[in-house]
């Protein structure tokens, strides 16, 4: 094959390919959003986490018993 056609049909089916993966290529968020959300995500599992240990504590004065 002559150096021309291959490179010809290379650059078409490149083409075809790059039309193919944009239709299923995700949105790009910006890092100010990406990095909001995931500052979000973390803050509710913090929160979260307090709770249950706040509730599942035992409480120090039952602990405690007089001698």
């Amino acid at each position: 094959m002559h150096a021309d056609v291959h490179h010809l049909l290379h650059t078409v089916e490149a083409a075809e390919l790059h039309s193919t993966a944009a239709e299923f290529r995700l949105p790009r968020t910006s890092l100010r959003t990406r990095v909001g959300w995931t500052l979000v995500e973390v803050g509710l599992r913090l929160t979260t986490q307090g709770r249950e240990a706040v509730a599942t504590a035992p409480r120090a004065t039952a602990a405690v018993q007089p001698a």
